[in-house]
């Protein structure tokens, strides 16, 4: 028999929590794992989960049935959703268009949570101007033969090195899985193709300096035992888990702001819906900082620039949903462009 509802006030809205006792995270089990534990994590991180989603297109992650169960990755909010939730129209690579949740309060995440959305993905453009981003992506994503301890290693110095010496503040996180992220706020004037040249031209040059640690390279085959930096992240349509999004893990793990000091001895499991309420009462929003200053892009575009002209260095591929893009390069794998034949994928 279904568990009753419970009602909870979230702000001026009262959130009804179905079967709040149904298990979402099997090792945190009934004590921890339960939906109701969920929404009580989210309204506990309430001030951080909503400053990283605040006015963006928001698509949700969900898992009815509980992390072990069927995934939906929903970008249109449903027609069942309260009138007070609003939305933000977007459109996508293909050309279709979608009306996306646009959060402004902690009542539209735990509603979301309460609909088993555990992961949230927000746009790295606000809804007022979903053209030009306010976010540059840096996403460090180990591959096989390396590990959540390289990804921070890297992030703590190269990354952050480059970023000193670009003058740009960095917002690192844990992305609740293996890999890191680093968030900056740019100045909104660029479109998508110039912020994810951009994110190329960084990632080349963190590239440059540790060849056989970091790569940019797409194709999977190519990388090797290095650590990706994903460019693609900064395309339209692209999008990374939030900061304090709960992570598809039986042990709900979490994705954490961090600082640049205690990012090189952290690991992912600290940080989960049991330890993160205490450790955000205690030190509060580490990203509260992270609208104070919006950097000016030109930099890392002049740096793609001069890959291009003085490198024959020029755009990437884009990921396998994308039509052919401006400016890409053919979209097929090394080794079927080598045995002869094999069109563009893109095409």
């Amino acid at each position: 028999m279904a568990s009753p509802f419970v009602e909870i006030l979230v702000g001026e809205h009262l959130v009804k929590v179905t079967n709040p006792d149904k298990v979402y995270f099997p090792v945190l089990g009934a004590e921890a794992g339960t939906k109701r534990h969920l929404v009580e994590y989210y309204l506990s991180v309430a001030d951080g989960v909503v400053r990283g989603l605040r006015e963006r297109p928001t698509y949700l992650q969900r898992f009815p049935d509980g992390v072990e169960g069927e995934e939906i990755y929903q970008k249109r909010l449903p027609q069942y959703a309260p009138d007070w939730l609003r939305t933000c129209r977007v459109s996508f690579p293909s050309g279709r268009s979608a009306d996306a949740l646009c959060v402004d309060k902690a009542a539209d995440v735990a509603w979301a949570a309460n609909h088993g959305a555990v992961t949230f993905h927000p746009w790295h453009a606000r809804c007022a101007d979903v053209d030009h981003p306010d976010e540059l992506r840096i996403d460090l994503d180990p591959q096989p033969g390396t590990g959540f301890a390289d990804a921070r290693r890297l992030a703590a110095t190269l990354v952050h090195e480059v970023l000193d010496e670009l003058g740009f503040v960095g917002f690192p996180k844990t992305s609740g899985n293996r890999g890191v992220h680093v968030y900056v706020r740019i100045e909104p004037r660029w479109t998508f193709t110039q912020v994810r040249q951009a994110a190329i031209g960084f990632a080349r040059e963190v590239e440059r300096r540790a060849p056989m640690e970091v790569t940019t390279k797409w194709w999977k085959e190519e990388r090797g035992q290095r650590v990706f930096i994903d460019y693609n992240q900064n395309a339209r349509d692209r999008t990374i888990a939030s900061a304090y999004s709960v992570r598809r893990r039986p042990d709900g793990c979490v994705s954490a702001p961090l600082t640049w000091a205690e990012l090189p001895d952290v690991v992912t499991e600290d940080f989960s819906m049991v330890t993160m309420p205490a450790r955000f009462a205690a030190l509060g929003d580490l990203h509260a900082a992270i609208d104070d200053v919006q950097h000016d892009l030109s930099p890392l575009i002049e740096w793609f620039e001069r890959d291009e002209r003085d490198r024959g260095l020029g755009d990437m591929p884009y990921p396998p949903n994308y039509p052919k893009m401006p400016g890409e390069p053919m979209r097929v794998q090394p080794s079927r462009a080598r045995a002869g034949g094999e069109v563009d994928q893109a095409k």
